[in-house]
């Protein structure tokens, strides 16, 4: 287990390479200014890969999150943020409760969004549109430790009907033996904006901050076929 100091040298190291790597991605588009690339600044000690175009990782000494944000990415200026996310707790901690309280999200204009309540899921319709859109896509979130092998659901909302798995509950049981994944949804005033943003998860001790960014068409042009050079530099950075 790396030292809280060596988590930070490493997180330092991969800022760096993303921005050699923006620089070049913004080469090959010329339309994209690269001021608009804007590197994670994270406020707490963690460390975060890229696992895909639009999956991320971030994790500390305590808790592991695992976050999807394709369909986030392609909402902008709709009022409901859809987020996919996979969540335990790492060997060595204890069993912790997470409520829906522990959950929120921080927007590029320094807005602090609490996860949305099953009531005001519920009066949206259950969303019915966007979780049809959900299910077409999927971002694959099977990136957790090796100890957590045993599947468990995040069920934070449930849709109209109810029956069996269609029941919310305000927390989820996490424990470094259960990779929890569910769907997470967020009420945002004025409509969802470009920029960065952080999915933000209270444990017990401590936060753990999972940086995704909302992309501009150019953006999105841009770090298409270039995302796989932000994770080579990253992993680079592990051996330095």
């Amino acid at each position: 287990m790396r030292s809280t100091r060596q988590q930070l040298a490493v997180l330092t190291s991969f800022v760096l390479a993303v921005v050699v790597c923006a620089g070049a991605a913004v080469a090959q588009a010329p339309a994209l200014d690269p001021s608009t690339v804007q590197k994670p600044q994270p406020t707490v000690p963690e460390v975060f890969t890229i696992q895909g175009q639009f999956v991320r990782v971030a994790y500390n000494n305590e808790g592991y999150v695992t976050l999807g944000y394709k369909l986030a990415n392609d909402s902008v200026g709709e009022d409901w943020m859809y987020l996919q996310a996979g969540i335990t707790v790492r060997k060595g901690t204890e069993p912790f409760s997470l409520t829906r309280e522990g959950i929120s999200i921080k927007t590029p204009d320094g807005k602090v969004i609490p996860l949305a309540t099953q009531k005001e899921y519920a009066e949206a319709g259950y969303l019915r549109a966007l979780n049809a859109r959900g299910k077409v896509t999927k971002d694959p979130l099977n990136y957790f430790p090796v100890d957590a092998s045993r599947a468990c659901s995040m069920s934070y909302f449930a849709d109209l009907g109810g029956g069996p798995g269609k029941i919310s509950y305000d927390q989820v049981e996490l424990n470094y033996n259960r990779a929890c994944v569910g769907r997470l949804f967020f009420k945002v005033p004025g409509g969802i904006q470009t920029g960065q943003h952080w999915l933000v998860v209270k444990f017990a001790k401590s936060e753990v901050q999972v940086p995704f960014r909302i992309l501009t068409k150019e953006e999105a042009k841009a770090f298409k076929d270039n995302w796989q050079e932000f994770q080579k530099a990253l992993e680079e950075s592990w051996v330095k």
